[in-house]
């Protein structure tokens, strides 16, 4: 009994000696509840937010945290609290073993400061043993109608009292109706698509207050000006008799996408005085589909307009132009064409008329490209107009074109990523055109009577 005794005291003090002592490997078990704090609350007025989340050390022995570290420091609008102290980073904060420690995070924001962000973002980044966690923070910044995966399954309108701020998605289900009425502004988040099933009936009007914005919402620069910013707009199988009118969709990854057949005796998509700028892929493209457009400039894209497998296309007083940049290098061809599908071919029929097909500060030296399979009928027509190229299409109709002159646009200016893309006086395009049922140009000003000029501004 002598003996055992000493043993038991020996073991329970190695016990209480472990317990006391600090766990240092890098496969300590630690449990963070979240990884992510969401402040979805609309402040109406400046409002403050507090949320928290715990540390669990499910260890059985101590755990010593090197640093929580907020890392906005003083200048983030969340202001942190570890273990009852409150600052930017703390150090050196034990946690005992199988217990767990609180971090509170608070945000103030002031929705009517106009140089906030839609969305203000921040971490918290968790450091021990070598290991690194973070923990996502994101509140909304501005005050506007913030939509999460936002599901329009019955018909809705949408108005200009705020704007729209959309993250995850927005979509639009089938036999269903968005109307933006003029004035909405839309600012998608960087992972945020606008998937389109049923109908997107987005009509302006033309003064610049007036049109609907689409665009990325980081509002702040340098990326405010950055392609790629959202993913885009698209417009599926059973998406039907959709309108975009006096609308600018700026810094998309593929600005418009238009995918299948019309379903009713309307292109599925009348895209008409619009403005598509800086997609970093495409800016419009149709795959077996239907556009009709009217007065649109389709500007400094990856790929400016790309159509395929087979289609009807109407375009009228359109300017595609694409200008080298530091964002988007001028690689390839403004205007792609082919009635290839992954199974064969596909009739085309595509037509364009008043139109300009121009790019400068790259390699390319055929603005248009036309791959045409005979397997299926194909029809390419070119109706007064300008473009650049080095050598003569095959395969399509070409009438009074003038080809490779400079179009002589009033300013462009990548240093400053300044376009204007109107026509100066004494450019070729002007008066060059024929007169078509376009009886206005993208500034929403009527067209003279007679000759009017190429592409989709008419000089006064």
């Amino acid at each position: 009994m002598k003996k055992i005794l000493p043993l038991f005291l020996l073991l329970f003090a190695f016990a209480a000696c472990r317990k006391d002592s600090f766990i240092t490997s890098g496969d300590a078990r630690v449990t963070i509840t979240t990884d992510s704090l969401k402040y979805d609350t609309v402040f109406t007025r400046v409002g403050s937010v507090t949320k928290s989340f715990k540390i669990i050390n499910d260890n059985d022995r101590k755990l010593r945290l090197n640093s929580v570290k907020l890392m906005g420091g003083t200048t983030s609008a969340f202001k942190m609290n570890v273990d009852g102290t409150s600052a930017p980073e703390v150090n050196n904060i034990e946690i005992n073993a199988n217990d767990s420690i609180y971090v509170f995070v608070q945000v103030n924001v002031d929705p009517a400061a106009g140089s906030l962000p839609f969305i203000i973002s921040d971490s918290i980044q968790i450091d021990y043993n070598g290991n690194t966690r973070k923990v996502q923070l994101q509140a909304w910044g501005q005050n506007a109608h913030f939509l999460r995966g936002h599901e329009v399954t019955s018909d809705e309108t949408w108005n200009n009292d705020l704007p729209y701020v959309i993250l995850d998605y927005l979509y639009v289900a089938e036999n269903v109706k968005l109307k933006m009425n003029k004035g909405c502004r839309v600012y998608m988040h960087a992972n945020a698509p606008i998937i389109i099933d049923g109908t997107l009936e987005a009509i302006g009007d033309k003064d610049t207050v007036d049109r609907i914005k689409f665009q990325g919402d980081r509002l702040d620069p340098p990326y405010r000006d950055y392609p790629a910013s959202w993913p885009g707009i698209y417009f599926r199988e059973t998406s039907r008799d959709n309108i975009v009118q006096y609308a600018f969709i700026r810094h998309a990854y593929q600005a418009i996408v238009v995918q299948g057949v019309s379903l009713s005796a309307q292109p599925k998509l009348r895209l008409y005085e619009s403005v598509i700028d800086n997609a970093y892929d495409i800016g419009l493209a149709g795959s077996g589909s239907s556009i009709e457009a009217r007065n649109c400039l389709l500007s400094n894209c990856g790929r400016n307009v790309v159509l395929t497998a087979g289609g009807t296309y109407r375009f009228t007083h359109c300017t595609v132009v694409s200008i080298s940049n530091n964002y988007v290098p001028h690689k390839e061809p403004v205007l792609s064409i082919t009635n290839n599908t992954q199974t064969g071919a596909a009739a085309l029929d595509a037509s364009f008329t008043n139109c300009i097909f121009w790019g400068e500060g790259g390699l390319v030296e055929n603005e248009v490209l036309i791959n045409r399979n005979a397997a299926a009928a194909f029809t390419v027509n070119f109706d007064h107009g300008l473009w650049k190229l080095a050598a003569p299409l095959q395969g399509v109709t070409a009438t009074s074109m003038l080809t490779t002159q400079d179009p002589g646009f009033e300013t462009i200016n990548s240093q400053e990523r300044y376009y204007d893309f109107r026509l100066k006086a004494g450019a070729p395009g002007l008066e060059a055109g024929r007169a078509t049922s376009a009886n206005i140009d993208l500034d929403g000003k009527t067209r003279p009577v007679g000759l009017p000029d190429l592409g989709c501004f008419e000089r006064r």
